[in-house]
């Protein structure tokens, strides 16, 4: 592992409570998605929101004993906790039902054959990687000049011209120009951090150039807008879909 992720590792075995915010506010909705397409109708959101936090606490355990050396990525071994997490829910209830004399659920039912495998894999990879790109946005965010930010979110996530944000901000254009320079420069290396930070595997570490965001600044600002709006459209699905 790089030093940032095994100073965040560090973290989350010293129960550091802002990483762990961190965790699940990056990374929750992925895996509440992921659970509640496994279950397949058959757990409701309370119970999603309930498996989400056994996995994080099912993880604050395996992380005492997870060994760097085995090369696991980040997201799968997440995704793999998840699984056993609920797993054990249906073990669980299929418990109750041969108490109460109904034939349980074969392994087959417990989880939709077509929605495992590689593609789910590579959907939660995508859901992961976009989290992690919205993450550095919210710390750009935070550390940038609010106004310099708004020209950047007004170019970028809105798609206006220089000239529309330069009206609205009653700012000349070379200094939209500017601000903008200044925030994707800022951008750029907290995207190198976050990714960074969750990567367990050199695979990881080489999502931002799959993802298009080492080339042109327009290619650049392209595929953040992308990541970010397929993000929430993501948010706003699983917010939606609960019940």
């Amino acid at each position: 592992m790089n030093a940032l992720t095994t100073t965040f590792v560090r973290r989350l075995r010293q129960r550091d409570e802002a990483a762990w915010f961190e965790l699940w506010q990056d990374f929750g909705p992925a895996i509440r998605f992921q659970l509640s397409k496994w279950g397949g109708g058959r757990i409701g959101f309370e119970t999603v929101q309930d498996l989400t936090q056994d996995t994080l606490a099912a993880l604050s355990k395996c992380i005492e004993r997870y060994d760097p050396s085995r090369g696991a990525r980040f997201s799968t071994w997440l995704l793999s906790i998840a699984k056993h997490t609920l797993s054990d829910e249906f073990d669980r209830r299929n418990a109750q039902k041969r108490n109460r004399g109904v034939k349980p659920l074969s392994l087959d039912e417990r989880i939709d054959s077509s929605q495992v495998g590689l593609e789910v894999d590579e959907i939660f990879e995508q859901r992961m990687f976009a989290a992690k790109i919205c993450a550095a946005i919210r710390k750009t965010e935070a550390e940038v000049d609010f106004v310099q930010f708004q020209v950047w979110r007004m170019r970028t996530l809105d798609n206006l011209s220089g000239k529309e944000v330069s009206s609205a901000l009653g700012i000349s254009e070379p200094t939209v120009s500017r601000h903008m320079a200044r925030v994707r420069d800022h951008l750029k290396q907290q995207i190198v951090e976050v990714v960074m930070q969750y990567s367990f595997t050199p695979e990881e570490e080489a999502e931002t150039q799959r993802a298009g965001l080492t080339g042109s600044e327009s290619e650049f600002d392209e595929a953040v807008s992308d990541l970010y709006h397929a993000h929430q459209i993501f948010l706003g699905e699983e917010s939606g879909g609960r019940t």
